[in-house]
This record gives C-alpha cells, sequence and structure tokens, in this order.
C-alpha cells in the first residue's frame, strides 16, 4: 500500500463480522511463478446483523473464478477487497480460484519461496495474498488442506493439525491432506513444501496420550536440531507441570526457515522458525543463543493455548497472547534455569531489555498502551510494549493474586473462552473472578489503567525513621508523563515488593505494618492506587534502608532517594539478588550521568569507593559466576542517554562510558586476571545455566584485560585473547575472544576476523554474528572515531551480504542504527543520510524489516544540536518519498508530529 491509500484503524469502531466462515478446504497446485489457490468455503451470514454485502480481503492475488453454491456469480474488486452481492440468506458454500506468484514475494508475508522451498507467514495480515478471505482474527474456522508439488524438488509438504493420506499423482507430483480439527483464525494458516530432514521424538503426555515432535531443517544442519528438540519437549512438560494444559494435537511441528521477518509463528501444529532460533551446536552457537532457542521454543509451543486455542478478537488485542505468553516464557526460562540465583539472572536480563528498548518507547512518538487505540499498518505495533510490557502486566496479576491464584485464573480462562477470539479485559476478569479476595479483584478497573495508558509510571518514594518509636514510614508518589494523545494520566496500581535492610549490618528486618498483631516476614508487597501513601511499619529495631520494588515488582522509573551510602549496602547485604543488582547499576548510571553533564576536564568518571565495591563484589564467593558478570556490566548508553532526559549527546555519552570501562580494567586488573583464571568450565561444553555463568565472567574478564592492555601497548593479553579464539573448543569462548581483540581495536583484530570468516564461510548465521560484531563494535574514541561506521558502510558491498535476507541486513543495518549510538549519531550526520539511505532502499523490498530500521531515530527531539537537526532532516527526506510503504510511512510521519 502506497502514500494516501491506508487508512487508520481504530479500536473504538470495532464491530463484529456480517459473515462467518465455518470451515476452509484449501487446495494449493504449488509452483513458485504461479501457485493455483482453490479456497472452497462454508460462510454463514451472521443474523445479528442487517444484510449486506461480503467483503473479503486481498493483496497481490489474481482471482480468476467465484462459486456460489456450485453456481458462477459476478463480482467486483474495490481497492483491496473482494464484494460479493446478492448472497444467499444463511449457509452457503462460497468458492475461489486464484493464483498468486510465491517467487516475487520478497515482502515474506503470505507464501513464498526460501532456498528452493515454499513457506509461509500469514501474522498479521499475510493470509490475504494467498487467496481473498475474512482475514480478521475473530473469525475462527476449521481447515482441510491439500498440497500438490513436485515430488522430486518438494519432498516434504505440511500444514496445519494432523496428517489424513498422502498420495502419488500423475506427472512426478504428489500430494499430502492435512486437517485441523480446531478453528483457528487465518493468520495461524501454514504450508511448508520443500527438500528437507527431519529430527522426530514420540513422547506420552500426562494423560497418557502419545504425542510425534518433528523439527525440519534443511540438510547439513540437523546436528544442530537436538537442543531445539530437548526445548520442545521441555516445555510439552513445563505446560503440563505448571497449567495443567496439554498439547492437543497428534503430532507437532517445527520448520527452520532462512528468510524470514520475525522471530518464530505459532501456526497451529505447525510452527515455522527463524533457523536462527532453532540451529544451536556448542562449535556454532552462543551460550546466548542456546538460551534463546529454549526461550523461543517455549514461547511458540504455549501460543498453542494463549492464543490458538483462545485467540484475539481484533488486533487491538495482541497482547492478550503475546504478553501473556512472554510472561510464560520467561517464567519457563527462570524454571529451566533452576537454582534461585540462576532465576534472578534470568529476571535481570528479562529487565534490561525492558528498559532498554520499551522505556525508550514510552518516551518517544511511537508510545502507545499496551493495548493500543489505533493504528494504520498493525505490522509496527509488534512492539516491546505490547509484549515485554504486556508480559509486566501479566506479571503484576501473578504478584497481586499469588502463584496459586494465577493458576485458577488462567484455568478458569479457559473455561470460559476455550475456543473464542476474547479481550484483555476477558482475561483480567477471568484472574480476578478466580480470586474474589484479592488485591487485583478489589482493584480491576484501576488496574486495567495499565492496558490504556501509555508511559512509563514515575514512581517517587522517601523515608523517615524514628528511632524512638521504632517507626520508620515509607512514602510513595507516582505520577504519569505525557505521551502522544493522552497528556494526563489517572493513577496507576503499583505492585511494590519491599524489604527493609538494617543500615548497620545488612540483616533483613521483620516487617510489621501499623494496625498489625505481629510481623509477618521480611518482605511483602504494598500497592499504591493512589497518587500518594504513606506506609508505616512499627518495631523496626534500627535504621533501615528500604528495598524497594524487589524482583522488579512493576514497570516504574523508581527514585528510591537512597544515598550512595545506602545503596553500598543493599549492593553488599540485599536478600533479593535483583535489587542488590539494580544497586550497583544505581551507583554506576550516577557517575555516569554526573561525567556526561559535565565538561571533559579530565576528572576520572569512577570514584574510590565505587571501585572498591566492584572489587568487593568480583571477590565475593557467595555470589555466582553469571550474577558478577551482570553487576560488573555498566550500564548501556541507550539506556544512560534516556535517564539524561534531553539535550543528549552520544558521543559524549559513549567517551564517559568507554573512560569508565577503561578505569575499572586498569583499576581491577589483578581481579580480573584472576576471574578469568578461575571460571573455565572443566569438562566439555554443556550450555547449563552454572557453566554459561562462568564462561560470561570469564569473556568479561577477557575483555576487561585486552581493553586495559590495548590501551599500554601491551602485546601479552591481546596475544592470549588470539590464541584462546584459535584454541576454543566452543563458540561462547571463540566469539567472547574475538569480540574482546575486536572493541579493543587491537591489533590482532583483523587477521581474527579474517580467519573467523574462514572457519565459517558455509554457517550463515555465524557469518551474521561476523557482520553484526563490526558493525556493532565500540566506536574509538580520539583520532580514529568514525572507524567503526566507515567499516560498517564497507560490509554492505561484502560478497556475502545481502539486503533480501532479514538476518544478513539486520546483522549490519539493526546492529548499526539500533544498538550502536556512537557510531550511528554522528555530528557531520553521515549516520542519518547512511540510514534514510538505507530506510528507502529496504522499504522498496521488505516494508516490515524497513519499518523497524525507521525506528532508530523515535527518539531524535531528544537529541541534542547538532544531532537534532540532522536527525529531523533525514526523516522528512524519508517522509518525502512518494513510494513509501504505509509500515515506514507511519513510523516517519508519526516521528514528525509535534
Amino acid at each position: 500500500m502506497r502514500e494516501g491509500t491506508a487508512s487508520l484503524v481504530r479500536r473504538e469502531d470495532y464491530s463484529a463480522p456480517a459473515y462467518w466462515i465455518r470451515s476452509v478446504d484449501l487446495t494449493f497446485d504449488l509452483d513458485p511463478q504461479k501457485t493455483l489457490v482453490i479456497n472452497r468455503m462454508e460462510v454463514e451470514r451472521n443474523p445479528d446483523l442487517p444484510m449486506q454485502p461480503l467483503r473479503l480481503d486481498g493483496e497481490d492475488i489474481n482471482l480468476t473464478r467465484v462459486l456460489v453454491n456450485g453456481e458462477s456469480i459476478s463480482f467486483r474488486v474495490e481497492g483491496a477487497q473482494l464484494v460479493l452481492d446478492g448472497l444467499p440468506d444463511g449457509r452457503f458454500t462460497l468458492e475461489l480460484r486464484n493464483t498468486c506468484a510465491p517467487a516475487k514475494n520478497t515482502q515474506l508475508s503470505g507464501l513464498y519461496t526460501s532456498g528452493g522451498g515454499f513457506f509461509t507467514q500469514c501474522e498479521a495480515q499475510g493470509f490475504r495474498r494467498i487467496t481473498y478471505f475474512l482475514d480478521r482474527p475473530d473469525v475462527m474456522a476449521v481447515y482441510t488442506v491439500t498440497l500438490k508439488a513436485d515430488a522430486k524438488a518438494y519432498p516434504v509438504l505440511l500444514s496445519n493439525g494432523n496428517l489424513v493420506e498422502q498420495a502419488e499423482l500423475d506427472g512426478g507430483k504428489h500430494c499430502a491432506k492435512w486437517h485441523d480439527p480446531f478453528p483457528k483464525p487465518s493468520y495461524l494458516f501454514a504450508l511448508v513444501a520443500a527438500d528437507l530432514v527431519m529430527r522426530e521424538q514420540k513422547i506420552r503426555s500426562r494423560s497418557g496420550k502419545d504425542h510425534l515432535l518433528q523439527v525440519y531443517v534443511r540438510a547439513g544442519d540437523l546436528d544442530k536440531t537436538e537442543h531445539a528438540m530437548n526445548s520442545l519437549i521441555a516445555s510439552v512438560a513445563w505446560e503440563e507441570a505448571r497449567f495443567g494444559l496439554s498439547l492437543d494435537l497428534e503430532r507437532f511441528m517445527i520448520v527452520a526457515v532462512s528468510d524470514f521477518n520475525m522471530g518464530a509463528m505459532e501456526n497451529k501444529g505447525l510452527n515455522i522458525f527463524n533457523t536462527k532460533f532453532v540451529l544451536a551446536s556448542a562449535a556454532t552457537a552462543t551460550d546466548f543463543d542456546f538460551a534463546h532457542v529454549e526461550s523461543v521454543v517455549g514461547h511458540e509451543y504455549f501460543h498453542n493455548w494463549t492464543g490458538n486455542r483462545v485467540t484475539c478478537r481484533d488486533w487491538f488485542q495482541l497482547s492478550l497472547k503475546e504478553g501473556l505468553t512472554v510472561f510464560r516464557d520467561q517464567e519457563f526460562s527462570m524454571d529451566m534455569a533452576g537454582a534461585a540465583s540462576a532465576r534472578a539472572v534470568q529476571r535481570i536480563q528479562d529487565v534490561r531489555l525492558l528498559r532498554q528498548v520499551q522505556f525508550s518507547e514510552d518516551a518517544g512518538p511511537m508510545a502507545h498502551p499496551v493495548r493500543p487505540d489505533q493504528y494504520q499498518a498493525i505490522d509496527n505495533f509488534y512492539t516491546a510494549t505490547v509484549y515485554e510490557k504486556g508480559a509486566e502486566v501479566v506479571r503484576m496479576m501473578h504478584t497481586l493474586v499469588g502463584r496459586d491464584g494465577f493458576a485458577a485464573g488462567m484455568k478458569r480462562y479457559f473455561e470460559r473462552h476455550d475456543g473464542q477470539a476474547v479481550t484483555c479485559d476477558d482475561f483480567a476478569q477471568a484472574i480476578a473472578d478466580a480470586n474474589p479476595g484479592s488485591a487485583l479483584a478489589g482493584r480491576l478497573d484501576a488496574f486495567k489503567r495499565w492496558y490504556a495508558q501509555a508511559g512509563t509510571p514515575q514512581l517517587a518514594a522517601s523515608g523517615r525513621y524514628d528511632a524512638e518509636s521504632r517507626r520508620y514510614t515509607l512514602e510513595l508518589t507516582q505520577r504519569g508523563l505525557p505521551t502522544p494523545g493522552q497528556p494526563d494520566k489517572q493513577p496507576w496500581v503499583i505492585p511494590v515488593a519491599i524489604g527493609l535492610v538494617a543500615a548497620d549490618d545488612g540483616r533483613a528486618l521483620p516487617l510489621q505494618l501499623e494496625g498489625e498483631p505481629a510481623a509477618g516476614g521480611t518482605d511483602r508487597v504494598l500497592v499504591l492506587d493512589q497518587p500518594s501513601a504513606a506506609f508505616t511499619f512499627v518495631g523496626v529495631e534500627s535504621e533501615p534502608v528500604p528495598s524497594l520494588l524487589r524482583g522488579f515488582s512493576s514497570p516504574v522509573v523508581l527514585d528510591a532517594a537512597l544515598t550512595d551510602a545506602q545503596l553500598l549496602v543493599l549492593l553488599a547485604h540485599d536478600q533479593d539478588a535483583f535489587n542488590r543488582w539494580e544497586a550497583g547499576q544505581q551507583l554506576a548510571l550516577r557517575r555516569l550521568l554526573a561525567a556526561a553533564r559535565r565538561p571533559d576536564d579530565g576528572t576520572p568518571v569512577l570514584d574510590e569507593p565505587f571501585v572498591a565495591a566492584m572489587h568487593s563484589l568480583l571477590r565475593d564467593p557467595s555470589l555466582d559466576a553469571a550474577f558478577k558478570e551482570l553487576a560488573l556490566t555498566l550500564p548501556t548508553e541507550t539506556y544512560v542517554g534516556e535517564r539524561l532526559g534531553a539535550e543528549i549527546d552520544p558521543q559524549r555519552v559513549h567517551a564517559v562510558r568507554e573512560a569508565a570501562r577503561l578505569q575499572l580494567a586498569q583499576a581491577l586488573r589483578d581481579d580480573w586476571v584472576w576471574a578469568y583464571e578461575h571460571h573455565q568450565p572443566a569438562g566439555g561444553y554443556s550450555p547449563d545455566a552454572h557453566s554459561a555463568g562462568q564462561r560470561a565472567l570469564a569473556n568479561l574478564a577477557l575483555a576487561m584485560l585486552v581493553l586495559d592492555a590495548t590501551g599500554s601497548g601491551d602485546t601479552v593479553w591481546p596475544g592470549r585473547a588470539y590464541q584462546r579464539f584459535k584454541d576454543a573448543g566452543n563458540m561462547t569462548d571463540r566469539f567472547g575472544a574475538l569480540s574482546a581483540l575486536v572493541n579493543a581495536h587491537a591489533e590482532l583484530a583483523v587477521p581474527a576476523l579474517e580467519r573467523f570468516h574462514a572457519l565459517f564461510k558455509g554457517e550463515a548465521l555465524v557469518i551474521d554474528k561476523w557482520f553484526a560484531l563490526q558493525a556493532g563494535a565500540s566506536e574509538p574514541v580520539g583520532e580514529h572515531a568514525g572507524r567503526v561506521f566507515t567499516r560498517a558502510k564497507a560490509l554492505l558491498q561484502h560478497a556475502d551480504f545481502s539486503l533480501r535476507n532479514p538476518n544478513r541486513a539486520r546483522s549490519v543495518l539493526a546492529a548499526l542504527f539500533l544498538n550502536n549510538p556512537a557510531a550511528f549519531h554522528r555530528r557531520d550526520a553521515a549516520g542519518y543520510v547512511f540510514w534514510a539511505e538505507r530506510v528507502c532502499e529496504v522499504d522498496a523490498i521488505n516494508p516490515q524489516l524497513a519499518s523497524r530500521l525507521a525506528r532508530a531515530l523515535d527518539r531524535w527531539r531528544a537529541l541534542a544540536e547538532p544531532y537534532r537537526s540532522a536527525a529531523r532532516e533525514a526523516i522528512a527526506r524519508v517522509a518525502a518519498k512518494p513510494e513509501l510503504s504505509e509500515d515506514t510511512r507511519e513510523i516517519v510521519t508519526r516521528a514528525l508530529q509535534d
């Protein structure tokens, strides 16, 4: 869709469909240039609405015939809709015949080809690119699908549900028939026809039923599928154990494809995945990759119930399935991690992502509620707000009703709505109704403001201790900042998990609120549902340090007004691992912000108390290696910039953070040597949480040692890093060593990069890492500034680079535009010029990818000059292009709005 044709869709305008499609019988005669689609539907008029034409959605398809009850009828096409008048009242059969051209589909939405095979991606509105249909999530039908294709070229034929029959056909073709007994919306349809190999595993569920699990990949990748299969088996078992939800089909299939816009797609029984989230081996995947395969496999499997069996009434309810399922995959990952410390590490990682991406989104022109009120292109609302913040909203419900109460609420939800398309309100109501005496049930209407209001609440806290009466009063105040279309905010319901830590010796103090008969443990959840409130604790034996928002109990920005001394107490003693990490991050953030706001006068960024605290933390034998690695990693440049608020100078922020990193590298040199030498996992490679934590700390230590050595001219540690790079027995250590060399700009980085490419030139996902490492590398400060940007531009000319493959395009462009602010935001505006050119170029090929790249300049108004004016000019240049997709146009238009 091009300029002037996109219309604004509003949630308030929702109405039920005028017709229902009860069943669909699809036949595909697959050909890359011209695929024939025969679509037979049982259609029923909605008796609750007046008689009206049937309007079916379609895009880039060639319609050849329309039959109603076997008789040919006339039709007309209005814009992107097929309009049928004079239809029978009640139920009738509608048959459509059309063709589409999968080989020409570079958008990777609908039916397309990749690597010589056929694949589909129908969420959100791809099915209309296959055949005319009521392409909306509240129209749910039972599907039967017959696939016909050349048997030699496409030996594997897959679709949703259960395999009914297979047969050989004349002319070297074959066919397969699939039936999905569960009604589903069109966005969950899928087919695959390709030359693939398969790993399979038979399992028996708790209910005693047998199921077949299958993972399909291209030849040569089968040895990288064991972890994905193990993750799927673990997902099935976890879902049954945690929520009592069983696999409901005879088989469950995963197919990996290299050309895919998303991470994966939960099509009923036939999940199609980006290869990035299926393929993993010790030689080609890092610990990070292994963790993400497990998480994404779990996420898509859990959608079988939260998204498939119960789906969205309309796309405004997207978080109904995505926020809930992200929460569930986060819980799954924490449970798979095992130990409490490993669970805390997982939580910290999830919150870092939320703050890095979603908080920034809330502060920019694309700020929107978890349940948006309007959209121009729905693909633009697959956002961190819908996913990550949506998960936090579900987590707050879990906090307010408890683990058992939440499980009861989930049971009530499925009892009420299985097989239906419903809303976020329906989910919240089910959780509250199952817990009538809970803090959620009594505040449900106010709690649902989390779905309706955009922006990140600002929470302020202050405390007063009266030693004589042994009373501690905590005052909490909340406020909401204006966001586009929402200048004023009503109070949110904010669960605040709290503990009190003794300032003198760090012990956990018992908690007894005024009016309670006795203390009730050392932690609890307070609920702030007004602009402000005071909570008084009695029997507090000594002056406390409040440990607030434990486990990050609400997605807010907290100003706890704690002194450095108080933060140091929490860093050393807090029982809550998240808040212990957070104390260190706040100490670091204060120093980074102070340095970024003052002129560069040579004053060290970090002071001695902070460095000493980091030394103690690194040497603390009670802490896990994974936690230490997180705690010793400084806040990102993006997060520091966001906390600056306005007049952000990305180059200054980068220089300050790099100076702080070098300080830590130099001041803790002996500690880094110890950390590196004492955190090498013994035995063969395993991606378990403990081993991964040891490797993470060792690789951080190596990076700091190489940084220190490169700055001083020492060659010992760069040499050791290069040797480790050559000798490593797994990708985590090999890539960690390579990253240490590249980010320190050591001389050995160049031969290491060349050797890495030569070793893995046949491994697409590994070469993606090679590209991303260079485009995302730390930009040198000083006379060599601009080196990374220049290299990133040159990478687009590399023989292995292609804009048509989303993974490869992201490996350079997203790494530069979204993840490397110092290299991207240049005073000469070259980064913005390059951005504008690439966004337009990619938009002509793949609008979904282009719109995501376009969001790199969402926060241009917060930049200092000369960045701000140059960024606005670049956005306006893109917006002025007459041939621009609705996806990208919505992003740049909203960015320019006052």
